[in-house]
């Protein structure tokens, strides 16, 4: 990876750049350009790293990635061969506490892995291969969410137990102690070493939130009925700025207006 003391952009993937429907076509050309000028693109994504490297290997990206809601972070050595290094508690020992945690709030928790490939469709629009690799998790444990008022519970019955719990788009995600997207660039940016670079961070949903505070330009993208909720504030105090349309299109636009 070429070290500069230029951008580095670092992004969600689901909601972000890729629309609902998993489709990035608007956003293909900037994200050749970007290639190009030798700014990386660093997926930050609550994915499993096998569904990065798919995303990856179609979108000709060669640049680290982040992992599980951060936790874990890739990249490639000198000789071109993948490393990783571990942030969270493996999934083994997370999947029980799943089982506590959904004790502790008395509602169903459902784990991502036992969805069925109608109800794999149904939430994610996923089914086949694309939602086994989604299934096979290493450090996060992803879970259908409960009602609202079960959502406001959660992160402090999973701090009870010495965890986190962060919502996303669609599932919420049960993830080790200290693990956030926001402290896996932290530690990439140990690991890489070099000029540090500023950080453009792209994110829709309320898990992207330690990933802007760690960005030096922080930009929130909404989806065809806006940005969530959870950025008003923020928006309103204009600490994050708004990407001009949804998904891949307001992502390459604001890249564009910023870099270009």
């Amino acid at each position: 990876m070429t070290h500069s003391n230029s951008w580095w952009i670092v992004t969600d993937l689901d909601g972000t750049l890729l629309d609902h429907s998993y489709s990035w076509e608007p956003a293909r050309t900037t994200l050749r350009w970007l290639q190009e000028q030798q700014i990386p693109v660093i997926p930050c994504t609550s994915k499993t790293a096998e569904e990065v490297r798919g995303f990856r290997d179609a979108a000709g990206l060669r640049d680290p990635f982040i992992v599980e809601n951060g936790g874990a972070i890739h990249g490639e050595d000198a000789r071109g061969e993948e490393w990783e290094e571990a942030l969270g508690i493996h999934h083994s020992h997370l999947r029980p506490q799943l089982d506590a945690l959904e004790t502790l709030l008395g509602e169903r928790l459902m784990p991502l892995e036992e969805l069925s490939e109608s109800e794999g469709q149904r939430l994610l629009g996923l089914g086949g291969e694309a939602l086994a690799q989604a299934q096979r998790r290493c450090w996060s444990v992803p879970f259908v969410p409960p009602s609202a008022e079960g959502r406001e519970r959660l992160p402090a019955l999973a701090a009870s137990l010495g965890l986190g719990v962060v919502q996303g788009n669609r599932m919420g995600h049960l993830l080790g102690p200290d693990v956030s997207k926001g402290g896996a660039l932290s530690r990439l940016k140990q690991r890489l070493g070099g000029p540090q670079p500023r950080v453009l961070g792209l994110g829709d949903s309320p898990n992207d939130i330690p990933l802007l505070e760690a960005a030096d330009v922080a930009v929130v993208v909404p989806g065809p009925n806006g940005p969530h909720p959870a950025f008003r504030r923020a928006l309103e105090q204009k600490r994050y700025l708004l990407a001009p349309a949804a998904h891949g299109e307001g992502w390459a636009r604001v890249i564009r207006d910023l870099i270009g």
